[in-house]
């Protein structure tokens, strides 16, 4: 299947791109917008994305077909990986998620398509989208570039992203796949890719944008945001980290290699590379001293398993060296005491898990390389983790149901936006508050429009 060029992404790596070309790209947006999209019923384009995600889940699919057999060389995931990762994602891309979702953040879909009474009898608001929304999209993983289209779709917005050179090829095939549904809202999107450093072509973005979002490093945040205008609103997404944390006892619910599995799937889905993914496991001692390191033992098995029927992608050689040097780090001190263990992949860098008694909150080098460490409850836990405190995004939560709600209080009075079973640590619903915030709710702006009630009297 090729790919008509549709979008300045399609075009040839060596086109050149111009400041006046975006300039002229971001004007044919709004007028698009204006014609196809401004007075689309907002029933109407969550049906269009509910159908989009469901030919995604096709297997016959064209997209999903080139996604999966082209994906392994664009994006450096397996084919398995890739297949899992888009099976959860458009999975719940559908109307009755996207409902949810407005109605959590804007109390009644309704608001986006004109004034609507949301409880109180004299009072109506609307909510407005952005003209021009301008996204600087991560290419570490495809989830949030889709989540950042399908999000302003919603609020009526055209959009004009910009992917990493490297992080274009699923977002193109997605906008191509609405474009196959839908080409008039298609013609709302426009996504183009070019290395960092392109201040020219930033600068006419930020310059046309109404609402920018970025979704990357805190250094490339804060440059973005100190470069567009006060009267532009800014959405930003920064580093974050995440770990899991499981209870003494929980065996008694569910089998170690059950806890094991469902660590080991979040630690392989999109081979740790999200800020969702866990750099390690805080594991609760208990009578059992050993448990623990059972937790470890089972944990490499389940590594283990998993890359026989989702392997993780190859790893460039400065990756695959760093992991290298760290596991030789690691055996070298369990070699020379008892408190370090360590279990590796055989003849690759697939898979390792480091179990230290040290609890201080260590990061992973990625690639499917984590750690899990003893605690002795939930409160030195999160006393080893205050590091990061400012950058936790989820924690995965295994621990009896007796004590779930004291454990789920106590993250959430520490501050962490997003607390989920284990297993589902890179499966947020479309109703997560991203790093605690509404997703829609920071797109849109408000009118109110507040009516005189019967019988009342004007103040002179």
């Amino acid at each position: 299947m090729n790919l008509p060029e549709c979008f300045l992404a399609d075009l040839p790596r060596e086109a050149a791109l111009t400041p006046q070309l975006v300039a002229e790209a971001a004007r044919t947006l709004r007028r698009n917008r204006e014609l196809y999209l401004a007075e689309r019923p907002v029933t109407q384009l969550m049906g269009v994305l509910a159908e989009v995600g469901r030919n995604w889940l096709r297997p016959d699919d064209p997209y999903r077909q080139r996604a999966l057999a082209e994906g392994p060389e664009q994006t450096g995931f397996s084919r398995a990986t890739l297949e899992r990762g888009l099976d959860s994602f458009f999975s719940m891309l559908t109307e009755s998620d996207l409902r949810r979702l407005l109605r959590q953040d804007l109390g009644d879909e309704v608001v986006l398509d004109g004034f609507a009474r949301v409880g109180e009898p004299h009072r109506a608001v609307r909510a407005r989208g952005p003209g021009l929304l301008v996204h600087f999209a991560p290419g570490n993983l495809p989830d949030p570039a889709l989540q950042m289209l399908v999000l302003g779709l919603l609020v009526k917005s055209a959009q004009f992203m910009k992917c990493s050179v490297d992080g274009s090829f699923l977002p193109r095939l997605f906008a191509h796949s609405l474009r196959a549904v839908d080409p008039k809202l298609a013609s709302c999107l426009e996504l183009a890719a070019w290395p960092g450093g392109r201040a020219d072509l930033e600068e006419v973005l930020l310059r046309e944008a109404d609402c920018v979002t970025v979704a990357g490093r805190d250094e490339t945040v804060a440059a973005l945001r100190a470069r567009t205008a006060v009267t532009t609103r800014f959405v930003g997404y920064g580093h974050r980290v995440s770990f899991g944390f499981i209870g003494y006892g929980v065996t008694h619910e569910m089998s170690l290699e059950t806890l094991a599995e469902r660590a080991a799937a979040d630690v392989s889905a999109w081979d740790q590379a999200g800020c969702l993914s866990p750099h390690l496991f805080y594991v609760q001692t208990g009578p059992d001293q050993h448990f623990p390191v059972r937790f470890a033992e089972a944990l490499a098995r389940a590594l283990e398993e998993r890359e026989t029927r989702q392997p993780r992608g190859p790893v460039p050689v400065e990756r695959a060296a760093r992991i290298t040097s760290r596991r030789e780090l690691y055996a070298l001190r369990a070699a020379c005491a008892g408190h370090t263990r360590l279990w590796t992949s055989s003849g690759s860098t697939a898979w390792t898990v480091v179990y230290e008694e040290e609890p201080d909150f260590q990061l992973s080098c990625l690639d499917r390389f984590v750690y899990v460490k003893p605690v002795v409850n939930l409160a030195r836990a999160l006393q080893a983790a205050e590091p990061v405190r400012a950058h936790v995004s989820t924690v995965g939560l295994a621990v009896p149901a007796a004590v779930c709600h004291a454990a789920v209080e106590e993250l959430a009075r520490w501050g962490v936006p997003r607390i989920c079973p284990l297993g589902r640590m890179q499966q947020p619903p479309w109703t997560w508050h991203h790093d605690g915030r509404p997703s829609v709710g920071d797109l849109v702006v408000w009118t109110d429009w507040e009516q005189e009630p019967p019988g009342a009297t004007t103040v002179t």
